[in-house]
C-alpha cells in the first residue's frame, strides 16, 4: 500500500510540476540513429526502487550473455562456449559438451541457458546456441546435464532453427506452467517475422521434453507469439500468469511488450505507436532513442530492464505507464536477474561494441530497496 501511495504521488508530480526528463540520444545495432526528439515515454526523476549497495561477484567474463542460480551458485554462459560457474570457491570455467560445434559468429555462440525446473534432482539445463557455418548459420535448444565440473548434451529438443550473422534472439526461460520458451530473432530476414510457418521473429514454447504443447495457438507449431525483430528478454507476473518481453528495434523504437498467446507484435510492418488492427501495440518504445534491451526481470509491478547501448538497467513501472534509470555504471547490460532484496546484473563491454574496463566483463550483485 505504501509502494501504491509512493507511485501515485510521483505520478500526481510529473503532471503537476512537470518533472520528469527526455531520455537521451543513443545509437543501436552499430548504426547511428535520427537526432532524437523526447521519448514517448519519459524518465521520472524518482524511482520506486533505489540501490543501496553494489558488490562484484566476478570479474574477467569473455562475453556473458545469460544468468542463472541456483541457491548461492550462478552459472554464466560465455558467448565463446563455456559456462563459468561462481560460487563461495570463487570462478571456474566448465566445458560444454556438444554434438554439433559451438559456431561464434557475429552475435552467435553460446546464448541462453535456465536450470530444468527439477535440477537439484536430474541436474539437467537448457541451453540456445549457434551452430552450421557462417553461409548458413543455425541455432538448437538441447538438454545438457550437469556432472563433476563439465556439462554434456542429453537431448536436442529443436534444431535447424534459421540464424544470422545478426538477430539470433536466445533468450529462454521457464514459465509459472512449466513450459519451455525461446526468442528467436527475425535471422535478418524482417518477413520471416510475419510468417507463422517459420520459426524466425517469433516467441516459442516446448514442452520440457521437446514436443508441442497441445494448447499453443497453431496446431503442431512451437509458435507463441511473432511478429518480433530481435526479442532478447522474458519474464512473468508469476501471481498472474502475465508474460513480459524486450525486443531490439531497427536503430530506435526498442520495444516492451505484454505478450499474449498468438499475437502479432508487427515487425516489419509496424513499430513505434503504429498499431493497425491486429497488431499488438507496445508497452514502452524508445522513440529515436536507442536502448538495445536484453535481459529482463519482474518484481511487483516492476520490469528491471539491461541496456546494452543504453548501458543502464532501466525500472519500467507498469502501473502507471512511466519508467526512470536505476544503474547507470558499467556500460553495456546484458542480463539481470532477481532474487530477493538483490538484482544481479552483468556487464557486456567485451563484446566488440563496449569500452571494456581492466576487470570487465563482471558479474555485480546490486542490493535494491522500495523504501
Amino acid at each position: 500500500m505504501i509502494k501504491k501511495l509512493f507511485i501515485i504521488a510521483i505520478f500526481t508530480c510529473s503532471l503537476l510540476s512537470g518533472c520528469m526528463s527526455g531520455n537521451q540520444p543513443e545509437n543501436g545495432n552499430g548504426k547511428e540513429s535520427k537526432e532524437a526528439t523526447a521519448s514517448p515515454e519519459k524518465d521520472l526523476q524518482e524511482l520506486i526502487y533505489s540501490v543501496t549497495n553494489k558488490k562484484v561477484l566476478a570479474t574477467n567474463l569473455d562475453v556473458p550473455w545469460s544468468i542463472s542460480k541456483y541457491k548461492d551458485t550462478f552459472f554464466i554462459t560465455e558467448r565463446s562456449g563455456h559456462i563459468v560457474k561462481v560460487d563461495e570457491d570463487g570462478l571456474r570455467r566448465e566445458d560444454v559438451n556438444l554434438s554439433e560445434p559451438l559456431l561464434v559468429y557475429g552475435e552467435g555462440g553460446l546464448l541462453g541457458m535456465v536450470l530444468h525446473s527439477e535440477f537439484e534432482k536430474n541436474g539437467l539445463a537448457f541451453i540456445y546456441h549457434t551452430y552450421g557455418t557462417e553461409q548458413e548459420v543455425k541455432n538448437r535448444i538441447v538438454l545438457i546435464k550437469y556432472d563433476q565440473d563439465k556439462w554434456s548434451e542429453q537431448d536436442v529438443l529443436l534444431e535447424d532453427i534459421e540464424g544470422a550473422v545478426f538477430h539470433n534472439g536466445g533468450r529462454l526461460k521457464i514459465g509459472p506452467d512449466n513450459k519451455l520458451y525461446a526468442t528467436v530473432g527475425d535471422a535478418n530476414k524482417p518477413d520471416l517475422a510475419q510468417d507463422t510457418d517459420s520459426l524466425p521473429g517469433s516467441i516459442l514454447r516446448l514442452n520440457l521434453d521437446g514436443s508441442v504443447p497441445a494448447d499453443n495457438p497453431y496446431p503442431d507449431s512451437y509458435i507463441y507469439s511473432y511478429g518480433h525483430r530481435n526479442p532478447q528478454g522474458l519474464s512473468w507476473d508469476m501471481e498472474t500468469g502475465e508474460m513480459y518481453a524486450s525486443e531490439h528495434g531497427p536503430s530506435a523504437y526498442d520495444e516492451i511488450n505484454k505478450i499474449e498467446k498468438g499475437g502479432n507484435y508487427g515487425w516489419p510492418i509496424a513499430t513505434g505507436d503504429e498499431h493497425p488492427e491486429g497488431i499488438q501495440a507496445p508497452l514502452f518504445h524508445s522513440g529515436t532513442d536507442t536502448w538495445a534491451p536484453s535481459g529482463i526481470a519482474f518484481d511487483e509491478g516492476v520490469l528491471f530492464v539491461a541496456s546494452l547501448r543504453g548501458e543502464m538497467v532501466r525500472e519500467f513501472q507498469l502501473d502507471f505507464g512511466q519508467q526512470a534509470t536505476l544503474w547507470n555504471e558499467n556500460g553495456r547490460i546484458r542480463d539481470v536477474f532477481k532474487d530477493a532484496n538483490y538484482l544481479y546484473i552483468i556487464s557486456n563491454n567485451t563484446d566488440g561494441r563496449g569500452n571494456p574496463g581492466p576487470d570487465d566483463d563482471q558479474l555485480i550483485r546490486l542490493e535494491i530497496s522500495s523504501e
